[in-house]
């Protein structure tokens, strides 16, 4: 089934439409939503924005501790905030906009307020955590509290 097109100047009596019926003001209020969520959906995400956003990160596991690497290009390490609690690891802070000369045609990359969080296992040492930037990339170090290392058990018998 193919639905008229909504025009702006006017509904679907004005179109050329000679019936009107008690369902068209609905369909034409259906109509009007469904613009308003396709076009807040079309939105670039710096327009619609409230929220902070969240810089692609890894972490792995060594012997010794747990590695976060949290891409944040970009930012000067006085804009980024390190925390560790009891049972979370937050990284946050703020991308400003730089002042540009011109119109901007296209915006591929986030600004404003950006926060990572990650769930620490329970086995680490919050007070002997180390960060560091290089190259646009944070590197978050979270030793371990105890040697977790693998090791064989023989079995009496």
């Amino acid at each position: 089934m193919t639905l008229p097109i909504r025009h702006r100047h006017g509904g679907m009596t004005e179109r050329g439409f000679p019936w009107r019926d008690p369902m068209s003001a609905d369909f034409e209020e259906l109509f009007e939503r469904m613009n308003e969520f396709l076009g807040a959906a079309a939105a670039t995400p710096s327009m619609t924005r409230t929220m902070p956003w969240s810089p692609p990160a890894d972490m792995h596991e060594t012997d010794e501790a747990y590695v976060v690497e949290c891409e944040l290009p970009g930012i000067r390490r006085e804009e980024i905030d390190v925390e560790v609690s009891e049972s979370e690891l937050s990284i946050s802070g703020e991308l400003k906009e730089r002042e540009r000369e011109g119109v901007l045609r296209r915006r591929g990359r986030p600004t404003g307020r950006f926060e990572y969080r990650v769930m620490l296992p329970t086995n680490v040492k919050a007070d002997d955590v180390h960060a560091s930037l290089s190259e646009g990339v944070l590197t978050v170090t979270i030793p371990k509290a105890q040697g977790t290392k693998s090791r064989h058990i023989e079995i009496e018998g």
